[in-house]
């Protein structure tokens, strides 16, 4: 079946191909049933069947708009269902601690739409509505939660759906994009909500990859944090049914919401833009409403647009200054969130030890014999796997026997760094499986979220952790500042699978060093301080420790290049468990954690 071009501005007429008794059926039901326009696809003797599921289907379908000429909405239909949405708490307001552990005065959950179907239905026609001047061949929603608004919109409309996966499996056909389409077609991308646009970004890359045009996109929420400013440099057009600013007036004007609440809204969408134009303005949604009424924007909120270009302009606040404070090991335990993260904690207690090695050797040889050396000494062995010239599933067989027997865990260095889908085929496939036999991995966060959501997809049900390279030993690293920070906060929303990070001073970070629960790593340890010819940076065990409020210690050529690796790893780890000791008095000479008490 030919499907005409699916564009708000097309009428729905009745198809050609009706038969006068279908076209009866179809007048004697007061809701309109919406067909996609066609031309003789099939033709069928036997009408009655053509009749028979044109009326299931219109009562599957349910109440749609007339057609899609008449899909523009009215201010009190939208205000309407903002109020539904605050009714079935998908939008709450009140001191609500976010997965990054900043506090946030509001909270938008829209998972819960799906529960309510008269919700999820007026949702998908108000998105529908806003794309006014729009034209698209096929839909895409981003997983997961757009993922009913987008087929509610399609069987609506008959606009043709595609679907993305988060994750490609590595048997079958292995698509990123499943569904029926052609190169050269326009996607339209349907999201539920835009604060970053971040998660829209990582669905556009794979359907550009398959050769389909992505130009618009229509979320229900635009959260005025800096999304659609992003899209827009991207060449993307936001169509938003609503804006942030928008909900709070409706809410104020109904008595949910007081003017407190709202104001100290406002106040956090400006003090946590994620988006900064050169022009330093932050660009608003298309078509999303104003506050006050459907075509102009109130005093306040106007006033609340521009302190959020003045924030996007000048960056973000200047954090307060986080006052360290050292947790035992073992009470760090029970705030730790990943399965790997709380071995790795009870590891360290058991055998009272915080030295990691680093197996920078050459051969797989070397690395069996030298784990089988200093196991007894360490909690982490990391390895660089893909420095040899031979690996199999043998030699991973062989290393794992090697951790059960001295009790530590294993760490693949792999550095992950590119978009999710792909580092899912890198992380679970290949000559490697690192996925099938590595404890811990670790990944840069340029890409943004995506990366640590693929690599969740494959590790956290096999009970993986996830380090951050927040900070890194080399001299000259641009992981600094703004970019470290930004670690922070994706791993305080990835808890569950994120167990830490590479970094190099946790305890100076003016926004805290995050969760009890997350540990530190510190690369480029020794009994000395120094550094090498290519820019490596050395420091001692009770400066890592005690001064920057690391937890682990990573030793390298310190340990694999002396004579006796496993006396030397013996050494590192009296000199690391002291520092780690004197840490604990120190600190508890000046009153407890916050985070202990």
């Amino acid at each position: 079946m030919r499907h005409c071009r699916a564009s708000v501005s097309s009428a729905t007429a009745k198809p050609d191909c009706c038969s006068p008794a279908v076209a009866r059926d179809l007048r004697s039901h007061p809701t309109p049933l919406l067909i996609p326009t066609c031309r003789h696809p099939f033709r069928l003797n036997n009408t009655h069947i053509v009749r028979s599921r044109a009326i299931h289907a219109q009562a599957a379908v349910g109440a749609t708009t007339a057609t899609l000429k008449k899909t523009k909405v009215s201010l009190k239909q939208m205000e309407d269902l903002v109020l539904r949405l605050h009714e079935i708490e998908a939008v709450k307001f009140g001191d609500f601690k976010l997965k990054s552990g900043i506090m946030s005065p509001v909270y938008i959950d829209l998972r819960v739409i799906v529960s309510y179907p008269d919700v999820l239905r007026q949702v998908s026609q108000l998105m529908w509505a806003k794309l006014a001047d729009a034209s698209f061949d096929v839909m895409c929603g981003v997983p997961y939660t757009a993922l009913p608004i987008a087929t509610c919109m399609s069987l609506l409309h008959g606009a043709p759906m595609l679907m993305r996966r988060k994750e490609v499996k590595d048997y079958g056909t292995k698509k990123a994009i499943e569904g029926a389409f052609k190169p050269g077609q326009t996607c339209l991308i349907v999201e539920d909500l835009v604060t970053s646009g971040a998660s829209v970004m990582e669905t556009v890359e794979p359907l550009e990859k398959e050769g389909l045009v992505v130009k618009d996109v229509v979320v229900l929420i635009d959260r005025e944090q800096g999304g659609a400013a992003r899209m827009s440099s991207n060449g993307l057009h936001l169509y938003s049914a609503f804006t942030l600013s928008f909900i709070l007036e409706v809410l104020v004007k109904h008595g949910l919401v007081n003017d407190k609440v709202a104001a100290s809204v406002k106040s956090f969408i400006a003090a946590n833009q994620t988006f900064k134009q050169s022009d330093g303005a932050t660009k608003a949604s298309a078509d999303a409403p104003a506050a006050g009424d459907a075509a102009a924007s109130s005093t306040e909120a106007a006033a609340a647009a521009k302190a959020a270009a003045d924030a996007a302009c000048a960056g973000p606040m200047p954090p307060l200054k986080h006052s360290y404070k050292r947790i035992s090991y073992e009470k760090r335990q029970r705030h730790a969130k990943n399965e790997a993260g709380r071995k790795l904690l009870r590891i360290m207690v058991e055998k009272e030890t915080n030295l990691a090695v680093a197996a920078d050797v050459a051969t797989v040889e070397q690395m069996l014999t030298l784990a089988d050396q200093v196991g007894p000494h360490i909690c982490l062995f990391k390895t660089h796997v893909d420095i040899f010239d031979q690996w199999s599933p043998s030699v991973a067989e062989k290393l794992r026997q090697l951790a059960d027997k001295h009790n530590f865990l294993i760490f693949e260095d792999r550095k992950f760094a590119d978009i999710g889908n792909t580092v899912v085929s890198q992380y679970s496939g290949g000559i490697y499986r690192i996925a099938d036999w590595s404890d811990v991995t670790n990944a840069h966060v340029i890409p943004g979220p995506g990366i640590i959501e693929g690599l969740k997809s494959v590790g956290l049900s096999n009970g993986r952790g996830l380090l951050l390279l927040a900070e890194m030993s080399t001299k000259g690293t641009l992981a600094t500042g703004a970019y470290t920070e930004a670690n922070v906060k994706m791993a305080g929303m990835h808890e569950d699978f994120v167990m830490g990070f590479i970094s190099m001073t946790p305890a100076k970070w003016d926004w805290g060093p995050g969760s009890p629960g997350l540990i530190h790593m510190t690369p480029g340890v020794q009994l000395a301080v120094g550094g090498d010819a290519l820019g490596q940076q050395y420091n001692t065990p009770a400066a890592v420790i005690g001064e920057n409020g690391s937890d682990v210690i990573i030793v390298g050529r310190g340990i694999i290049k002396a004579e006796d690796p496993a006396k030397a790893a013996a050494e590192y780890q009296s000199v690391g468990w002291q520092a780690y000791q004197d840490s604990l008095k120190q600190h508890s000479k000046s009153g407890p954690a916050t985070e202990d008490v």
